[in-house]
């Protein structure tokens, strides 16, 4: 074996490979030790106006674990995002002794009946608001198919100058609005040779020659007949 160079070259390079590992888990143990490299700040940046200081530290309670090394940043970034009004969560160690939070809230767009929002993705979350925003109602799921609806709603009911407040998607996933001057609207479903948004393009552009010139006040129009509409006047209503 001594006699054999090409041998002692492998051994040795064997040996001193096991030497560097050694060195290396001893040196990933000193840097992972609680007491050594300890956490001592935490900065959280982002224009919060409905996430306070308080539910963030509820929400990383138990996840700031370890030194600045160890710390579980995806942990740390889940607890945050479980926060109704959180959007988007950045965690990054800041040397030497620190943890930046960036937090993006949600943008509500949306009332999604009485009991939750929907922000501007689409995404309905439990949150509240007093801002005066469009109510939107529809089926579990349907909240990111609604905000769509809504947006090509508004901009085809946009020359009425008459906002649009509220979008329903019935069970049977038919369509209901109501605009602020108290109009609903029926739509139906999105089915047969005209689709929804043909039907409310048609009735915008002949609403200056009809429901603009009648003296009553107009409460209901049914926009579901291939031909034409339906209309009811508050005056006539029984």
């Amino acid at each position: 074996m001594w006699d054999n160079p090409r041998l002692l070259n492998y051994v040795a390079g064997m040996l001193t490979g096991l030497a560097l590992l050694i060195f290396i888990l001893a040196g990933l143990k000193l840097l992972f030790r609680p007491d050594l490299f300890p956490l001592r700040e935490i900065t959280v940046r982002g224009s919060l106006r409905h996430t306070s200081a308080a539910q963030i530290e509820r929400a990383t309670r138990g996840r700031i674990e370890g030194n600045f090394f160890s710390v579980d940043l995806a942990a740390v970034r889940a607890g945050i995002e479980q926060l109704p009004w959180v959007r988007q969560v950045v965690v990054r160690r800041v040397w030497p002794d620190g943890l930046e939070v960036s937090i993006e809230e949600r943008v509500p767009l949306a009332h999604w009946g009485d009991k939750a929002l929907v922000d501007t993705d689409g995404e309905r979350f439990d949150g509240n608001s007093n801002a005066a925003l469009p109510t939107f109602i529809g089926p579990p799921g349907s909240a990111a198919d609604v905000t769509r609806h809504y947006r090509r709603f508004a901009a085809i009911l946009a020359p009425l100058r008459d906002p649009l407040v509220r979008v329903v998607l019935t069970p049977r996933y038919a369509w209901r609005l109501r605009l602020r001057s108290g109009l609903h609207v029926m739509l139906g479903r999105d089915a047969g040779e005209l689709p929804v948004e043909q039907r409310l393009a048609r009735f915008v552009a002949v609403y200056p020659q009809t429901l603009a010139k009648m003296a009553q006040r107009h409460d209901y129009v049914d926009l579901r007949y291939p031909n034409g509409f339906a209309l009811r006047v508050a005056d006539l209503k029984g």
